[in-house]
């Protein structure tokens, strides 16, 4: 059951604030330590050692080999080595990327920095007018090292590697409500890029007339932004339905988001998308569903969908429900990528974790046959798996959210309640094997103990280098998993006061979303998620085994 509409709107207000924090002043901005002359230049030909996107390759598997620089037996010896302040920010959301020897982050005011990996100081910083959640995608075009990543206005970025010069930028999408959560793939010197939207949010205003927005993604001319071609997720556009209670008119279909990035095939020439569900009437066949288009004309080639009938939106949620869909769905979307794993003898297959619970496995080259599918844990409107498994030649592993919130008064919240997470439910981490889904291990959720908040729940994109897996839980820890069995090897608690490189002090929270980034030796990870009631925080940290 989703939670009370009073507890939802807490957080629904959250996320209204975060959209709109562009149209607040700027927050005051650290100096950071600008690096000097003795820091390394940018190498984007250095393949090693580089994260350039959401996973280091385009498969999404989120596993570093050759360039992790660390051995499962290092990991134990991991220490902080550097911290650096993302400013007066309360959730460090996108996870940040590795390339050529430097670190490229952003944060909520729309702060973009380039930092040195081994000492955190900075060679440039830009400041785009929103929202920056996504992650940045490094790579060249025509030669030149670019960044590229989005906003929560639906603008698209691309700046200089090199200098943080503004290349160029386009709107994507026009609706109101288009936003860019995920992190573009580049390849072959196009930029693929999802979009998603906050017009669940909006849909909790009975004078809204609900809803329009569909899912896209769209292709871009990487050294220049020109479209190349741009194909939504729902084929027939939105059209009127009908009036709600209100009077207002109702539309659809609609919905069917993308909040992750795309996964790329090069042997079939394709790209693969997970959708989100349908916020209004009628229920579409491609939300809650991977999609297959093809990589040069955007195509769809097929599509697989796990959860039917799944239209949700806010209004649902409220005592009149007037913008709710006939027939309710539990909001089952996906907020990860598929990943592609091989099976051998030449097999293939797409595997993913859903918010239901449920974990599939589908033929890449069979159009998206189900091969099988299997259960990791409770569904639920919080997970759940959440923003991201990861895999490497043999297993699957899938975090599990099962975030479970309720609402404390408190008269200084704009909802007159502040959400508390419940310190027992969530949690918990599954390995499975790729070529038939049956379960390798479970590892149980680690209790909160006396912290307050606190929640076991492990939303957090999983990371891996070989034998290790790398899992951020609410609770603000960032622990190490061995491979073998599931046991716990490192535990770093990220929810802590930190000095920065730059001289001033920021502070760890929960760890959400992102995840964390193996690189040449290095672990990086964004803390402080203050989202459904999480601990606030503004930090980047970075691990070694050399750490202080």
């Amino acid at each position: 059951m989703p939670p009370r509409w009073p507890v939802f709107a807490a957080g629904m207000l959250q996320i209204a604030a975060a959209r709109t924090i562009s149209a607040a002043p700027p927050s005051a901005v650290h100096a950071p330590m600008m690096c000097d002359g003795t820091a390394p230049a940018f190498a984007l030909d250095d393949a090693e050692g580089a994260w350039p996107g959401w996973s280091p390759d385009g498969s999404n598997r989120r596993l570093q080999s050759v360039g992790a620089g660390l051995s499962a037996t290092d990991v134990p010896k991991l220490a902080l080595k550097w911290a650096f302040s993302l400013g007066g920010v309360a959730n460090a959301r996108a996870h940040p990327t590795v390339a050529g020897g430097w670190v490229f982050v952003a944060n909520e005011t729309g702060d973009v920095w380039a930092l040195d990996a081994k000492t955190g100081c900075t060679h440039w910083s830009y400041r785009a007018p929103s929202t920056v959640r996504s992650g940045i995608a490094v790579g060249s075009a025509d030669g030149r090292p670019m960044a590229y990543f989005g906003d929560l206005t639906g603008q698209v970025y691309a700046l200089d590697a090199i200098t943080g010069a503004l290349r160029w930028n386009v709107r994507v999408d026009d609706h109101r409500a288009a936003i860019i959560t995920a992190t573009p793939a580049l390849s072959d010197g196009v930029l693929y890029v999802t979009v998603s939207s906050y017009e669940e949010l909006l849909a909790g205003q009975p004078t809204y007339a609900c809803c329009t927005f569909r899912g896209s993604v769209v292709a871009l001319k990487a050294v220049d932004g020109t479209r190349v071609w741009k194909t939504f997720t729902i084929t027939a556009p939105p059209a009127p339905t009908g009036v709600n209670s209100a009077g207002i008119l109702r539309n659809g279909p609609s919905g069917a988001a993308i909040w992750s990035s795309p996964t790329l095939d090069d042997h079939q020439h394709a790209l693969y998308v997970a959708t989100g569900d349908n916020y209004s009437d009628p229920a579409s066949e491609t939300s809650d569903a991977i999609v297959s288009l093809d990589m040069k004309t955007g195509r769809i080639r097929w599509s697989r969908q796990f959860t039917t009938n799944d239209a949700t939106n806010v209004s649902c949620a409220t005592p009149g429900k007037v913008n709710c869909p006939t027939d309710k769905g539990p909001d089952y979307d996906f907020g990860q990528p598929p990943i592609l794993v091989s099976l051998g003898d030449g097999k293939r297959a797409l595997v993913i974790g859903q918010k239901s619970g449920m974990v599939h496995a589908v033929d890449p080259d069979h159009d998206g046959t189900i091969l099988w599918q299997t259960r990791a844990g409770p569904g639920g409107t919080f997970g759940g798996s959440q923003w991201g498994s990861a895999a490497d030649d043999s297993t699957m592993y899938v975090a599990l959210s099962g975030l479970a919130i309720s609402g404390v008064r408190d008269s200084t919240s704009p909802a007159g309640l502040r959400l508390a997470p419940d310190p027992t439910k969530g949690g918990g981490l599954t390995a499975l094997r790729v070529r038939d889904g049956s379960i390798v291990w479970q590892a149980a959720p680690v209790p909160c103990g006396a912290v307050s908040p606190c929640s076991p729940a492990q939303s957090a994109a999983l990371s891996m280098i070989p034998g290790v897996i790398f899992s951020g839980s609410v609770d603000g820890h960032l622990r190490a998993y061995s491979a073998r069995d599931g046991a716990i090897i490192w535990d770093a608690n990220t929810a802590t006061a930190q000095h920065t490189v730059d001289g001033t002090t920021a502070h760890g929270g929960s760890l959400d979303a992102g995840g964390a980034v193996i690189a040449d030796g290095m672990v990086f990870i964004k803390s402080g998620y203050a989202q459904w009631g999480g601990m606030p925080g503004n930090v980047l940290l970075a691990y070694s085994v050399d750490g202080q």
